[in-house]
């Protein structure tokens, strides 16, 4: 019986696929794209030294173009039918490839296609883009920068990208972008639009993006600061600060003895922070008035963006863990960073988390 429904379902996909590549045609891919009717290219000349590995990036317009996304792994802009190979995301096995491995190519685009009129700009990347802070803003964001150096920002109609979170609200206030619309890629999954505008990634461009996320360009961070530092809201913090990762969901990256460590770090008269309870400008106030910060990797660490300099920084990570995003930001920023690995750990599934801290090791490193 589970292999008749295995053989169904199967049958039912290839149908639905068959149906859609009629209804739409195939999708082709092409290595390289240039300029014609419906594409213009525009690259961006090195004012600003908005570059990355001494690359300029460029922005696509496309008259009538499509979008699909499957909102996981695959993004596909596409002009008359092919796919455009350096706009378009596909992360195979967590990998990042080129177009040519697009889901499109051999699915086609498998949701009924809703026309807009207007202009539309495409910011979603798939599953990391869509409500992950440190993906927010330094990938997400940097978009927007890269489009307005080609383009007035509010000739705009649309953004294409998931609904947003309030974080990503605040962002949207405070660069003025918030009387643009936004057309949910997870709603609608397959659009053409009058005109799409597409640009490159900001600085993921091959492999795994965990590794890739240490070549972070320094002008993404210096723009990042100059839009928001200014933005924060003034509660009553401590300069000692300890950020509480207990709040999130996922057991990577988990202190088992987190109740161990935040005791031992209030009695040397820290203070414990969980930043999913603030509001994006509360974030932003809370690191850059912060002279100490200890915390266990992850998206909150994303507000390293905003210390001052001279601002000590223990973070805390498996051995394993191969995200060195922080020493970037630490030395373009100019703060003294110590980054504790902790040794691998037995599966244990009775407790949550992947790393156990030795308390004395801590103690040692403040």
């Amino acid at each position: 019986m589970k292999k008749i429904s295995h053989f169904l379902k199967h049958l039912y996909k290839i149908l639905v696929q068959y149906f859609f590549k009629t209804l739409y045609g195939r999708i082709t891919y092409e290595s390289f794209n240039t300029n014609n009717k419906n594409l213009v290219i525009n690259k961006i000349t090195n004012k600003n030294n908005l570059t990355f590995n001494n690359t300029c990036y460029h922005v696509y317009k496309i008259t009538n173009g499509r979008i699909y996304t499957d909102f996981v792994s695959n993004v596909s802009i596409i002009n008359n039918n092919k796919i455009l190979n350096n706009v378009s995301y596909q992360q195979i096995n967590s990998q990042l490839k080129k177009a040519q491995f697009n889901s499109s190519i051999y699915k086609g685009t498998p949701n009924f296609k809703k026309k807009i009129k207007g202009k539309i700009l495409s910011l979603t990347q798939g599953a990391s883009g869509h409500t992950n802070y440190f993906h927010w803003l330094f990938d997400i964001l940097p978009r927007v920068k890269i489009f307005s150096e080609i383009y007035n920002l509010k000739s705009l109609d649309y953004f294409y990208l998931s609904k947003l979170q309030n974080f990503q609200k605040e962002t949207f206030n405070i660069l003025g972008l918030d009387k643009i619309g936004v057309i949910d890629a997870k709603k609608y999954r397959h659009i053409e639009a009058s005109e799409v505008y597409a640009v490159e990634h900001p600085w993921y461009s091959k492999g795994y993006i965990a590794y890739e996320a240490k070549n972070l360009p320094p002008w993404i961070i210096q723009w990042i600061r100059s839009s928001f530092l200014r933005s924060s809201d003034e509660f009553d913090v401590n300069e000692k600060i300890f950020i509480d990762r207990s709040e999130s969901r996922f057991d990577h990256c988990q202190l088992q003895n987190n109740d161990e460590v935040k005791a031992f770090l209030i009695n040397k008269g820290f203070s414990v922070y969980k930043t999913g309870q603030l509001s994006f400008k509360k974030q932003v106030f809370l690191f850059k008035k912060a002279k100490i910060i200890v915390g266990v990797h992850g998206a909150a660490f994303a507000n390293l963006v905003f210390c001052s300099p001279k601002t000590r920084v223990i973070e805390i990570k498996p051995i394993s863990h191969p995200n060195f995003v922080s020493k970037t930001i630490s030395k373009i920023n100019n703060f003294d960073l110590k980054m504790l690995e902790t040794p691998e750990l037995k599966e244990n599934n009775n407790i949550r988390g992947d790393i156990f801290l030795n308390i004395n090791e801590l103690n040692k490193n403040l």
